[in-house]
């Protein structure tokens, strides 16, 4: 299934005069190639879900898609097989199944709250969900993924923050990928959420042709730390179908946080990572997690200790049919 086209006039028209921020919201004809290794469920999200809407691929976490709805579609989407696809919001039933699944696992520490984006609820039914979370033990600490102060920044009303902040500990972890999303708008949405005593991080998905130079990415993180909101992560592309025209090679990806490792502080840096194929888990990334290479394939070692592939991709890079 292809992922439709949807974005809301405020990213629009940023990105009508941002070629960077039109390329993530933009359906391109590349969409329709998917390469041998691509999947449409590269985290292996299926194969550790004990219940539906619910992924526990690592003991101490577990990870919620609470709906399948964003307010906007970004193109280089990784759970495209969910987005978009009619499943809509979580059930009740489902719901009642998910809490009563993490009641019996105390070892579990963190819960993401993830999808779709999660403040596409609407206001009563997040507040619920979260009430249900708390409720299961006081410490257990709630990490909501969302791209809301983005696309969409007027949604982040003081209400809206007041029941985050009634969940605490609550981690806000945006997604900010380019400094041209840095708007006031944005900083009001981002400044509400401060106010109310939640931290946010932010996680930037590296993407050829939007942020894959070092001065946008210093900007952006340099930005983002001036707001109060720490650069987190810095993901390398994953393995999605009909993505393959937004990854760098991971070549050009160590070159590139080489050079932003000399020129940002050790706050303003986010850690590079990378979640492996085949449902490998999140590792960061570094020279030294690649163990060998062969013509084809980096392998890199994973949590488990075993080895992962992850395409050498040199040669799409220097492709002159891409539209970057």
């Amino acid at each position: 299934m292809s992922l439709p086209f949807l974005v809301t006039p405020y990213y629009r028209r940023l990105a009508d005069t941002h070629p960077a921020l039109a390329r993530q919201i933009t359906p391109s004809p590349l969409e329709a190639r998917t390469l041998p290794y691509e999947t449409a469920d590269p985290l292996a999200d299926a194969a550790h879900s004990p219940l539906p809407r619910l992924v526990h691929r690592y003991p101490d976490r577990a990870l919620i898609l609470v709906t399948d709805r964003c307010a906007a579609y970004c193109r280089f989407c990784f759970r495209r097989h969910f987005t978009a696809s009619g499943e809509s919001s979580l059930t009740p039933g489902q719901e009642q199944a998910i809490l009563a699944y993490l009641r019996e696992h105390p070892e579990v520490e963190e819960v993401l709250l993830s999808g779709g984006d999660p403040l596409m609820l609407p206001d009563t039914r997040l507040a619920a969900l979260l009430s249900g979370l708390r409720a299961l033990r006081p410490g257990l600490v709630i990490r909501l993924g969302t791209r809301i102060p983005v696309v969409l920044p007027t949604r982040i009303t003081a209400r809206l923050a007041r029941i985050l902040a009634a969940a605490r500990p609550l981690w806000v972890v945006t997604h900010f990928n380019h400094p041209a999303e840095l708007t006031p708008e944005a900083h009001a949405a981002v400044e509400a959420l401060l106010t109310c005593g939640l931290p946010v991080v932010n996680q930037t998905v590296l993407l050829r042709g939007v942020n894959d130079h070092e001065e946008t990415l210093a900007a952006l993180f340099r930005g983002l730390l001036r707001w109060g909101v720490k650069p987190y992560y810095l993901l390398q592309g994953d393995l999605a179908a009909g993505t393959s025209h937004f990854r760098t090679p991971l070549s050009h990806t160590f070159d590139l946080y080489d050079r932003l490792s000399s020129m940002l502080s050790g706050l303003a840096l986010p850690v590079l990572a990378v979640d492996l194929p085949d449902g490998g888990g999140k590792v960061r990334l570094h020279r030294s997690s690649v163990v060998r290479t062969d013509e084809t394939w980096y392998y890199l070692q994973g949590p488990d200790g075993g080895l992962y592939r992850y395409p050498r991709e040199e040669h799409l890079y220097e492709r002159e049919d891409d539209p970057s």
